[in-house]
């Protein structure tokens, strides 16, 4: 008699870094044993939000919004999304001044964002209204906002639309820290014990491996993703963020991560000293 298979969700937003990663599960190509891995594809802060109710074993989750799942999450050391001098950017129609923010409408994809942190950090007084991030770029071309808050592919896409950028966070914390920049990772469900935790995370690295063994069957796959960008514009989002932090964060990574609520306790965005646990 054939074993069943024990069932884990995996939950990553629809973005083609994302999806490169996943290419080795979901090509059949990398061994999950025991488990069927059921993918789950949702925008990134619907799953900050979902995470908060542990709905998934595996979930992609925005680094900000990890003190609010610590106590059911760990983080996996893999996975992660790290941009080396480059991360989200703000965008408008024309120049706009730091000191204006807080007189300015931006357009954020969601208050749990590592990009809505960012903000926080980099700008004194922010005024901002949170929409899906797949709307933010239509929304300042129609006037509906003064700015975007752009993350995905938009951070490559919106010259093409006529926008300019008024500035990249990631270009900003690089000067800041000197460190990679943490936008986003894996977090694993803590009563999964140990033994689990540890096989499912071989299982998600070696499917990054395999995407970047494959990459031209890997890209193919994202494409799926990608709307109607062209491989060209795809292939050149998955090099800046699926990288060797992708495969293991390192001492480099998890150093930016702390880094990144020491700053947000001395900008007094959050209230406590929070080291998150890898596991």
């Amino acid at each position: 008699m054939t074993k069943l298979k024990t069932q884990i969700s995996f939950a990553h937003s629809p973005d083609c870094d994302d999806a490169f990663m996943f290419y080795g599960i979901a090509s059949g190509m990398v061994d999950t044993g025991d488990f069927a891995v059921a993918q789950v594809t949702k925008d990134i802060e619907t799953l900050n939000n979902e995470a908060k109710q542990g709905k998934y074993e595996i979930t992609a989750i925005s680094f900000a919004s990890y003190p609010s799942i610590a106590d059911q999450y760990m983080l996996m050391p893999c996975g992660g999304s790290f941009g080396l001098d480059y991360g989200p950017v703000i965008v408008a129609k024309e120049d706009i001044k730091a000191e204006n923010f807080g007189h300015t409408k931006i357009a954020i994809p969601g208050y749990m964002t590592t990009a809505y942190l960012l903000l926080r950090l980099y700008a004194d007084s922010v005024n901002v209204v949170v929409m899906p991030f797949q709307d933010i770029i239509p929304a300042v071309l129609n006037d509906e906002v003064d700015a975007g808050l752009l993350i995905h592919e938009g951070q490559i896409t919106y010259q093409q639309m006529g926008l300019k950028k008024i500035i990249d966070l990631g270009q900003w914390w690089h000067a800041t820290t000197n460190l990679p920049l943490p936008l986003g990772g894996n977090a694993v469900k803590r009563d999964l014990g140990k033994e689990k935790i540890a096989y499912l995370t071989k299982v998600v690295c070696d499917s990054i491996k395999y995407a970047l063994s494959n990459h031209h069957d890997a890209l193919k796959y994202a494409m799926g993703f990608a709307g109607d960008m062209p491989e060209s514009l795809v292939d050149r989002y998955v090099r800046m963020y699926v990288n060797d932090l992708s495969v293991d964060c390192g001492d480099a990574g998890k150093k930016a991560v702390k880094k990144l609520f020491e700053l947000a306790v001395q900008k007094q965005v959050i209230n406590s000293e929070f080291n998150p646990p890898f596991m």
